[in-house]
């Protein structure tokens, strides 16, 4: 093993804060990575201050980080992928079981027993859980590494890991979604990406949004169309006519007024995770033969895939850079939405 410099919480209650620690060595199948950026996800923040207790208790210290680009470093014998020197990227998984008909159909995600990339039980019982990319490095079996495109801005490409296969994913499965009505509920971390892959894969893109003084923006990044989804007029004017419709907001909301908004079979899928259950109509659903369905991350083949989308249509997140001494105070700007749309952390920052 070796030591490793990096970003941990000590509670619930504590900040962030320096600490020192423990990484395997590079076994048989291994890569070793130089972590270059790591983005700052919402759920780095919820795992931090163990707000998800009910559902994934975190253990103490915890080192977060799942959008994770680097350099790689070091191989085991085994690896045939990469080679030292090369870019690589690490999203919310580090292991998972192989065997079961989720892995074998490169359906990681789903896995019973996947790995979590931090707070995840440790295989190699390096430490009690896996630590995350708020560190210098990081050795991941090489199934879960990932190539990135050489032509992209690496900061913007961390958090297509996380943010990004997260909307890429759902729109992707979907279908063929030229010329056809897509809209975007949200404009945030994972709304603006799906504005992005939506209009890449030629749809005709529609933001709703609260905010009338996000309209300019959603333009910018290549929606069609705003709604302000308080104005009852302009919800009216569109109600019935969408095709698709994903879902980003992780606050209470009703869903009923977006399942109105879609077509006969037109699907909204969720991939913002609200705390209360929400409340579905199951006549809005039942008339138009509508569907609400979920979605979460990728597995490799398909975040690969979307890397790869990515470098061919010249798309990464919009990121502010910070250092990782400003990470506390990134997470309480991201509790008000004052960021747009992604930190991305400079981890040469941490060798200072």
């Amino acid at each position: 093993m070796y030591k490793a410099k990096a970003y941990s919480a000590a509670s619930a209650t504590s900040p962030l804060a320096s600490t020192t620690i423990q990484r395997r060595d590079t076994t048989d199948r291994d890569v070793q990575i130089e972590i270059l950026f790591c983005g700052i996800c919402h759920s780095d923040l919820h795992s931090v201050r163990d707000e998800w207790h009910s559902i994934m208790p975190t253990v103490y210290p915890i080192v977060p980080g799942h959008e994770i680009v680097g350099r790689v470093t070091k191989v085991g014998p085994g690896v045939t992928k990469f080679k030292p020197g090369e870019l690589a990227a690490v999203g919310c998984l580090v292991d998972s079981d192989h065997t079961c008909p989720n892995c074998k159909d490169g359906l990681e995600q789903l896995c019973p027993n996947q790995t979590l990339t931090f707070n995840g039980t440790d295989k190699h019982q390096t430490a009690p859980v896996t630590y995350g990319g708020y560190s210098e490095s990081i050795v991941v079996d090489e199934h879960f590494v990932l190539r990135v495109p050489t032509n992209l801005n690496l900061a913007g490409v961390a958090p297509l890991l996380c943010a990004g296969i997260t909307t890429y994913s759902p729109i992707r499965r979907w279908g063929d979604i030229t010329r056809k009505k897509v809209g975007v509920v949200g404009l945030g971390g994972l709304g603006h990406m799906g504005v992005k892959f939506a209009k890449a894969f030629g749809a005709h893109v529609v933001v709703f949004t609260t905010s009338p003084g996000k309209k300019e923006d959603a333009l910018r990044l290549g929606a069609d169309e705003v709604i302000i989804s308080t104005n009852a007029k302009e919800m009216q004017q569109h109600a019935g006519s969408f095709n698709f419709i994903l879902d980003t907001i992780a606050a209470d909301h009703d869903i009923n007024a977006y399942i109105n908004m879609l077509g006969r079979d037109g699907n909204i899928t969720l991939v913002g995770a609200p705390e209360t259950p929400l409340q579905v109509s199951a006549f809005a659903l039942l008339f138009g033969r509508r569907s609400l369905s979920g979605s979460i991350i990728g597995g490799i083949p398909e975040t690969q895939e979307m890397l790869d989308f990515c470098g061919a249509h010249n798309i990464t997140a919009d990121v502010e850079v910070i250092p990782i001494q400003k990470v506390n105070e990134a997470y309480e700007r991201m509790v008000r939405s004052d960021v747009k749309y992604r930190f991305s952390i400079d981890m040469a920052s941490l060798k200072g």
